[in-house]
């Protein structure tokens, strides 16, 4: 199949991936662009997993306040050198993920920061709703399972559907940028405030 320097160009824009990255990707996809997309992606992330393993001890906190002054969020970003720290897209990252944290609310960055207390609290409250249900009782368990995931993409930044893209998960587009400058970018920690509320 012939792959045009447009269609590597156009898909290079997108994601930030190397031109051999697009250029294969769309002809595993058969020249077809969400095809290609979804390979890159699903690179970004392989990329991302391995790219997790290093230690990210530079960064920046990032600040957002929304219009009107009533709601600001700070978020620490880590990476693994001052120059991606000192990046346009590093930046920019850093304002979407404040923008993310204003608009949902998440209250923790990953799953791992979930207590078990917090858990079992919320499996409880699943479990007396999925009884008083009238469904059987042997799907509880499923209704309670699938609840607690709900859950997990309410209040999880990392899990949270990303607000600019509600197809990819916040996750996904760190991985996306993870992917691009080659090091690891973490979400270590943020803090929420809203006018009037503790």
């Amino acid at each position: 199949m012939n792959i045009s320097a447009a269609q590597v160009k156009e898909l290079r824009e997108v994601t930030g991936a190397p031109m051999m990255e697009c250029k294969d990707a769309l002809k595993k996809a058969n020249g077809v662009y969400d095809e290609a997309l979804k390979i890159l992606r699903t690179q970004g992330l392989a990329v991302a997993k391995t790219k997790g393993l290093r230690e990210a001890k530079e960064g920046q906190i990032i600040s957002y306040v929304h219009l009107g002054g009533k709601l600001g969020v700070l978020v620490e970003i880590n990476c693994e050198t001052d120059f991606v720290a000192k990046n346009t897209e590093f930046q920019e990252l850093g304002k979407n993920i404040a923008m993310q944290i204003a608009a949902s609310n998440p209250s923790v960055v990953s799953r791992n920061q979930i207590t078990p207390e917090m858990v079992a609290k919320e499996k409880e409250i699943y479990l007396e709703q999925a009884k008083q249900s009238g469904k059987p009782e042997k799907i509880w368990d499923k209704m309670v399972e699938g609840r607690l995931e709900k859950y997990y993409k309410e209040i999880c930044l990392l899990e949270q559907p990303y607000i600019k893209d509600p197809s990819i998960s916040v996750s996904d587009y760190l991985a996306q940028l993870v992917a691009k400058v080659r090091e690891n970018i973490t979400i270590r920690r943020f803090t929420r405030y809203a006018v009037g509320k503790k």
